[in-house]
């Protein structure tokens, strides 16, 4: 990957979220910005790619340790990525929201959109339409992915 310095002004993530919003922005970008630098012979834009895959893997619950391990990573900065998902998650409850159309569900797995493998999503709901839970239940290969009924059952 390339290094911030290197990319035109206007494809840099902190200028490009400042002129066309945070929605703009990939995922690995939107990690960028939370982690602000990488270190000598690990770009940001790579260490977010691999931030990116350990969240991807943990299923919903981001683990300190696991992000540690990553080239790049210290405690501080896991501990950053850690606590700005769970104030998201806490702020941006899709428990709750209904579903009257199944076009109501594209702003919950949108993000999914840029991704290199394809990503099995359940989106839980009860009887009233409610959204319950919204979680990855398998990553793939780049045109396919392997699903089993007992994960898409298990932790509903």
């Amino acid at each position: 990957m390339k290094r911030i310095k290197d990319l035109p002004a206007s494809d840099r993530p902190r200028e490009k979220l400042q002129q066309k919003g945070a929605e703009a922005l990939s995922d690995i970008e939107l990690i960028a910005i939370l982690l602000g630098r990488g270190i000598e012979g690990h770009d940001v834009m790579s260490v977010a790619d691999s931030v990116l895959k350990a969240l991807d893997n943990s299923n919903d619950k981001p683990d300190i340790e696991a992000l540690k391990k990553i080239e790049g990573m210290g405690v501080a900065k896991a501990i950053l990525i850690v606590a700005a998902l769970e104030f998201a998650r806490r702020r941006i409850r899709p428990e709750g929201l209904k579903i009257s159309f199944p076009a109501d569900v594209l702003p919950l797995i949108q993000n999914y959109a840029d991704r290199k493998q394809e990503h099995f999503i359940c989106v839980s709901i009860n009887g009233a339409n409610e959204i319950i839970k919204s979680r990855v239940v398998s990553v793939g290969l780049i045109n396919r992915t392997q699903v089993y009924l007992r994960e898409v059952f298990a932790n509903i």
